[in-house]
């Protein structure tokens, strides 16, 4: 009978039904490694199909199509890879016709992604022709805490989209690597794909020295540096994990996967994170926020736009919603509440 439903299963997808979103983690027992395998299906192509409605913009080429499915398979692998109670936000900028790409995921993996095009994108555009011209491209990983007292600033890494020799990077992937290995100290291999009907990722992880020695403050800097890469099961899962092909990550389900390439291995799987607790596409744009962001542009500014166009009108990149002040509006949003003395006030 399990064979006969993953049967089922299995054809379901082939056929292009709609599924569910899912996250897997796992460990490899008794060796100092783990993974996370991610399938974002109706979430990527909820996304897409918001930004191709736009009739501004139309929908993204193919190469940003795929860029920006993979930058959005890593944010869910990078937010379920830390014990973080606040948004993952993944961005690459650079020099290039894409100005800007971002990824924001929740830590209830609810997920949003837009890109901003400022030119014509190649149809087989590679990632530094898209945002790396001249070698000025970046990406960005920035964790901004739910609970941030004032003042705080969120935590951001950057890191260049080139190489310790200043060659250009062409997989998100390698960047992404580069960016863990800085600033987590630890090993990580990212194999990542998209098309339009799939976004998914594979992360494989080197897990932190252990040991008294260590825990003693008796392994310096120097020495854990020296022990990075040295794992020689980390090594052999990670040859596992590069052999994965595009065209396997796109087509084939998460248990078919798993078992293809670890089936020698003693690895131990989490219950998946699908539906209400697994990736999912959620905006939290709202009139509150936009309505905001238009007092922060001051009087003058807003009542220009308003003789101007007669109307202040504000779409959301992400999700495609559309908001309208009209002139009264407008005016609400400088107008200081009255407080009678007595009566409650209302925040």
């Amino acid at each position: 009978a399990e064979i006969f439903e993953h049967h089922l299963l299995r054809i379901g997808r082939q056929a292009g039904e709609l599924t569910l979103s899912e996250l897997h983690k796992f460990i490899f027992e008794g060796l100092p490694v783990r993974g996370m395998l991610v399938r974002l299906t109706d979430a990527w192509q909820d996304i897409l199909a918001r930004r191709a409605a736009n009739s501004e913009t139309g929908a993204y080429p193919a190469p940003v199509r795929q860029l920006l499915g993979e930058m959005a398979a890593a944010g869910v692998l990078m937010q379920g890879n830390i014990k973080f109670n606040g948004a993952l936000v993944l961005q690459i900028f650079g020099d290039g016709p894409v100005k800007l790409g971002v990824v924001e995921v929740q830590p209830d993996f609810s997920l949003r992604a837009t890109c901003t095009q400022v030119g014509d994108v190649a149809e087989d555009a590679s990632l530094s022709q898209m945002v790396n011209v001249n070698n000025q491209g970046r990406c960005a990983i920035t964790l901004d805490p739910q609970d941030r007292l004032p003042g705080q600033q969120p935590y951001q890494g950057v890191v260049p989209l080139f190489g310790d020799q200043g060659e250009k990077l062409e997989n998100i992937s390698e960047v992404l690597e580069h960016y863990m290995l800085q600033s987590e100290q630890l090993d990580t291999v990212m194999v990542l794909a998209a098309d339009d009907q799939v976004a998914t990722g594979l992360l494989i992880q080197r897990l932190p020295i252990e040991g008294e020695g260590n825990l003693a403050g008796q392994v310096d800097s120097v020495e854990r540096e020296a022990l990075l890469g040295r794992s020689e099961d980390f090594s052999r899962i990670a040859i596992l994990a590069k052999s994965l092909k595009r065209e396997e990550m796109l087509t084939l389900d998460a248990e078919t996967i798993l078992h293809r390439l670890f089936w020698e291995e003693p690895i131990a799987r989490f219950e998946p994170l699908v539906g209400e607790t697994g990736p999912r596409f959620a905006c939290s744009c709202s009139h509150e926020r936009v309505g905001n962001m238009i007092r922060s542009l001051g009087v003058a500014e807003a009542e220009s736009i308003i003789a101007e166009q007669g109307q202040i009108e504000v779409g959301c990149d992400f999700c495609g919603a559309q908001y309208r002040f009209d002139p009264v509006d407008a005016a609400g949003l400088f107008i200081s509440p009255v407080v009678v003395p007595g009566e409650p006030s209302v925040h």
